[in-house]
């Protein structure tokens, strides 16, 4: 019998199980690795309009002060709850020949409505500052309109004029808050000098916080303070003898085109054209 040759194929070197360990775990890895980078892509895609809304959303702010350099600032007094210094204010404001803003609260209005219209006689302007004080950033869009609303339609009932400034209650708002009045006509206003004439510490202390201005300021005065009446003369002579021209809060606005800044300044809008 011809024995005939074994023809078989040349036999694989087997592998060593080293080898076959690190090409299964490279494997494993680079499809972890993959999966991973496709997850995230995931996330990152369906996140990225938020992030984009997030970033660029702008921040709706009220006037704290404004950009200017003529020696020209605001006074403007909160009345909210009692009346008996009024009267007192209104002649120390005569005397110095000085016209501010009143930021009226409605039940304030509805209890002394020969005051709202004395206020207005004497020639100073009245500003919104709600219906019932209420924190404003926690209403809804309809509760914002019918504080703003109610308390316009009465002061103009009184006066003739409606406000077209508006005072958060507080100093509390959100963007809604803001939005909201721009949309129904108001300006909204804070202050930049705070004189806490509230915290009744005496008229000293109410002096020296009220002084503390510069050209565009508005300062923020309670009708009712337990010592605004001793403190208002002195601090009216300080701003006459340092050259200070006081307005009402809207003749200190700007017009035309304007931005507010992230400290909440009005200032003119850049028409400056970027170098390339």
């Amino acid at each position: 019998m011809i024995k005939r040759p074994v023809v078989c194929s040349t036999p694989q070197k087997p592998m060593r199980t080293k080898t076959l360990f690190h090409l299964l775990m490279t494997r494993r890895a680079s499809l972890l690795a993959l999966a991973l980078l496709v997850a995230l892509a995931s996330v990152y895609s369906l996140a990225l309009p938020e992030t984009a809304s997030v970033v660029s959303k702008r921040r709706e702010l009220p006037i704290y002060c404004v950009a200017r350099e003529d020696n020209v600032i605001a006074i403007s007094f909160d009345a909210a709850w009692g009346g008996d210094k009024t009267e007192a204010i209104l002649d120390i404001l005569d005397q110095y020949d000085v016209k501010t803003t009143f930021f009226l609260v409605d039940i304030w209005t509805q209890k002394f409505p020969e005051l709202v219209k004395e206020i207005a006689a004497r020639g100073h302007e009245i500003g919104n500052h709600s219906t019932s004080h209420p924190h404003m950033s926690q209403l809804s869009e309809a509760a914002i309109i019918k504080e703003l609303s109610v308390m316009s339609d009465n002061v103009s009932a009184l006066t003739g004029v409606r406000p077209t400034l508006f005072r958060p209650p507080y100093g509390d708002y959100n963007d809604r808050l803001i939005s909201v009045a721009r949309v129904q006509g108001y300006e909204p206003i804070q202050w930049s000098v705070d004189s806490q004439d509230w915290k009744n510490r005496g008229a000293d202390d109410i002096v020296r916080r009220a002084t503390r201005v510069q050209s565009g300021d508005i300062v923020l005065f309670h009708n009712d303070s337990q010592y605004i009446v001793e403190a208002l003369p002195a601090v009216l002579d300080y701003y006459r003898k340092n050259g200070y021209k006081i307005v009402p809060v809207s003749e200190i606005l700007l017009s035309g085109e304007t931005t507010i800044d992230i400290q909440g300044r009005q200032q003119p809008t850049s028409t400056k054209i970027p170098e390339v």
